[in-house]
């Protein structure tokens, strides 16, 4: 953790002993993983991704004494190389994180989850649906298949508890169908039992007046606007196996999202 703050004592709440650091320090990074055999890598989006993720490879390469090394990637990933241009600066970050663990010699075992159902891309998209009843999003009929982050931390899970099997493995996330905005318009109306319907706004647009007033950074914000247009250009189109693969049990969809987060949906 970088503060010991009321998420440190939540953790502390089930029994995991918690380390304050930052995962640019290799100091920090060691303290971390003292005593440990299974290393997780998972940081939220940032300017410093990349640092962090050569820092902890480097320090877990030192330790010499890891089962495994779970990486969260993304599944953007699959789709670049070398001369790729279009993706984020953090799409570009995490497929250079991938490079320098595949040179590490480490045991690593890639998990590559496509947009997040709890992503600030859907959130912004789906604020509108308690006031007016609209999905606002500028995708236009281009699909996505976002996962839930507890399926993503399922497989995690999975992986931590049983490594062997996996190592050298790369898992790719969605979740149970691939379809655009207005199917899961569809799906969110026939759980909350009213109408809602996809309103496709110009891309432009969406990131001045939806995303914009959010005042994320510079380097969270231009991931998102990128995100959106790499939507709106059907490079999200996407179908996966690894949920199922790993955990045994087909991932949660849009309305399984809705049917758990029913406060984020009602007027």
């Amino acid at each position: 953790m970088r503060r010991d703050d009321e998420r440190a004592q939540a953790l502390r709440a089930t029994g995991a002993e918690v380390v304050i650091g930052d995962l640019t320090r290799a100091g920090d990074v060691a303290d971390a993983l003292a005593g440990c055999a299974r290393m997780y890598f998972g940081m939220s989006v940032s300017a410093q991704y990349l640092e962090a993720a050569v820092t902890a490879a480097a320090v877990a390469r030192a330790y010499g004494r890891l089962e495994v090394f779970v990486n969260m990637s993304q599944l953007t990933v699959s789709e670049m190389d070398l001369t790729s241009t279009s993706e984020s600066v953090q799409q570009r970050q995490q497929w250079l994180a991938e490079q320098v663990l595949d040179w590490s010699g480490l045991p690593v075992v890639q998990v590559r989850p496509t947009v997040f159902m709890e992503n600030p891309l859907f959130r912004v998209g789906f604020s509108s649906i308690a006031k007016y009843g609209t999905i606002r999003l500028p995708f236009g009929r281009a699909k996505s298949s976002p996962v839930a982050a507890g399926d993503v931390a399922a497989v995690v899970e999975e992986i931590l508890a049983d490594p062997a099997p996996h190592i050298g493995r790369i898992y790719e996330l969605t979740g149970p169908r691939s379809e655009d905005i207005a199917a899961m318009a569809a799906e969110v109306s026939t759980v909350l039992g009213r109408p809602v319907r996809y309103a496709d706004i110009p891309l432009q647009e969406w990131i001045d007046d939806d995303l914009r007033p959010l005042g994320l950074p510079d380097h969270v914000f231009q991931h998102i606007s990128t995100m959106a247009r790499l939507h709106a250009e059907n490079r999200y189109d996407r179908k996966a196996e690894g949920v199922e693969q790993v955990t045994g049990r087909p991932p949660s969809g849009v309305a399984d999202y809705v049917r758990d987060n029913l406060s984020l949906f009602s007027p």
